[in-house]
């Protein structure tokens, strides 16, 4: 597809891998339930990539690089977690540590929310092309 005169590079970008997505994933969209659907997916994967990054920094370390480990800490799987969004409810796997010291800081433990504020926030980042990585 073409660029719109208005697109930023990443607007672009983001455009075409949404494109992208609905077509190799055979979604097509009849409803305001579908964009909601797919809004809830879109900010599950951000949210819990953000929540992975948490935990490597926490830890010092990546998930596949412990061989540059100096912690006597690691990861240990993850809970799963519903959060209320005004797109519906969604699971999201918040992950844990062996000894219980990390703190999740963008969802803190006991919030089962997601703000509107915060919503806003996800969207602009996919919006700008920001990955889970940054």
């Amino acid at each position: 597809m073409a660029r719109r005169k208005s697109d930023s590079p990443q607007k672009a970008a983001m455009r075409e891998m949404m494109q992208g997505y609905l077509k190799e994933n055979d979604i097509s969209i009849k409803s305001g339930n579908d964009v909601n659907s797919i809004m809830r997916d879109m900010m599950s994967v951000l949210l819990e990539g953000v929540l992975d990054e948490e935990l490597n920094e926490e830890l010092g370390y990546s998930k596949y690089d412990y061989r540059n480990k100096e912690t006597d800490n690691s990861r240990n799987g993850h809970s799963r977690k519903t959060m209320r969004t005004s797109y519906g409810d969604m699971d999201i796997a918040i992950p844990r540590d062996r000894k219980g010291e990390y703190e999740p800081q963008l969802i803190p433990k006991y919030q089962n929310t997601v703000t509107q504020d915060m919503e806003e926030k996800i969207i602009s980042m996919y919006a700008k092309g920001m990955t889970t990585g940054d």
